[in-house]
């Protein structure tokens, strides 16, 4: 089996999907990371959940060319 970080690396330049806290999701290609799970994402597109009035949920996306990711806010990475 291999180590997390070394799947991680196998995906540079992929788009990948991160989990972030407060109900956060970051989609982009990723450039690079550490080992502290801080990543540099490039065309990236966050999803932002909220609920709303009468308990539905509402989401906001934002874009950038590039984005940086503290490790301490990653929940989950997705590797397509």
């Amino acid at each position: 089996m291999s180590a997390p970080l070394e799947i991680v690396r196998s995906r540079i330049d992929e788009k990948i999907v991160v989990k972030l806290r407060d109900n956060r999701e970051v989609t982009g290609t990723l450039h690079a990371y550490d080992e502290h799970c801080n990543l540099v994402l490039g065309d990236a597109e966050e999803t932002v959940y909220k609920v709303g009035s009468e308990h539905k949920i509402e989401t906001s996306k934002n874009t950038t060319e590039m984005l940086f990711v503290r490790g301490d806010q990653v929940i989950y990475i997705l590797l397509n």
